[in-house]
């Protein structure tokens, strides 16, 4: 009767295991970040340089290196900068999202650099697509997230700053024309990495983070004013509100490192039968719900 009993007490030992340890339901809030860029190419990046078609990567200007993206002057190759200003797109428009990078500035100006462009990139965010630019532009029509580094002198440079090429914003409820509005962030000097987030809620508020601070707000993100030259005007449409469109990297005669590249959709499924959804999105796309 005792090895009955045993035996028997064995056999339920699996049972019991299974019946406390189902199949985990997918965690609704858990933030799903996804990295742009491979480390390894610029698969799904394209290149624009003033002065160069779409897709022409002038100088291997922007490279993949030991898992960096970079942003690269060689000598060889850049002389002079020769105002070749460069974007690198990425391959899919966005609307609402959180862009996230971390950056730092490396290494000498290139020749011939704007003193403005000393330790300076960006993100561009809102972008006209990169097919649309013209040959000879030097910006694409969009909304920067402005990269600085400190000059190393004890002077203030912040860094997520807002510039406006093509555009303007709102800001405390008045349309803002300035081309450039500084953060209330800290300077970074050296080569320091440092973590900028883009939280982007389609044509509302946009939010500049440094290092997890909130340094910076503005809404309503539209076409107009100037600092943009040599494109065409028929896409430059004044008044237009700007709901998504590109990201982009910029290169602007300092290299740059990018570490990371990564983007938290906040458009998806917002059907919470289905299993890909997720308690953060904001926008629905109900073509995308999954339900097996």
């Amino acid at each position: 009767m005792k090895t009955t009993a045993a035996l028997l007490l064995l056999l339920s030992v699996p049972a019991l295991v299974l019946a406390a340890d189902p199949v985990k339901a997918a965690d609704p809030d858990k933030k799903e970040w996804v990295s742009l860029f491979d480390g390894k190419s610029l698969a799904g990046w394209i290149p624009k340089i003033t002065g160069y078609d779409a897709g022409v990567n002038y100088g291997d200007t922007f490279r993949v290196e030991n898992g960096v993206l970079k942003v690269v002057y060689d000598k060889d190759k850049y002389d002079t900068f020769g105002g070749r200003f460069g974007h690198l797109f990425y391959k899919t428009p966005f609307s609402h999202y959180v862009i996230a990078v971390e950056y730092r500035f490396v290494g000498e100006q290139a020749k011939d650099g704007p003193a403005w462009a000393f330790r300076n990139s960006g993100v561009m965010i809102h972008g006209q697509p990169v097919e649309s630019m013209k040959k000879d532009q030097d910006f694409p029509i969009s909304i920067e997230a402005q990269l600085l580094g400190g000059r190393g002198d004890g002077t203030p440079r912040s860094t997520a700053n807002l510039c406006t090429p093509g555009t303007n914003v709102v800001m405390n409820g008045q349309l803002e024309t300035r081309h450039c509005i500084n953060s209330s962030s800290n300077t970074f000097d050296g080569d320091q990495w440092v973590r900028v987030q883009i939280e982007v809620h389609g044509g509302g508020e946009i939010v500049h983070k440094v290092n997890g601070e909130t340094v910076l707000r503005y809404e309503k993100p539209q076409i107009g004013g100037g600092n943009v030259a040599g494109h065409d005007p028929a896409v430059k449409r004044d008044g237009e509100m700007l709901r998504g469109g590109s990201i982009s990297l910029q290169a602007e005669s300092h290299p740059v490192e990018f570490r990371k590249v990564e983007l938290l959709n906040l458009a998806g499924c917002m059907d919470k039968k289905a299993k890909n959804y997720k308690s953060y999105f904001e926008k629905d796309e109900p073509a995308s719900c999954r339900y097996k």
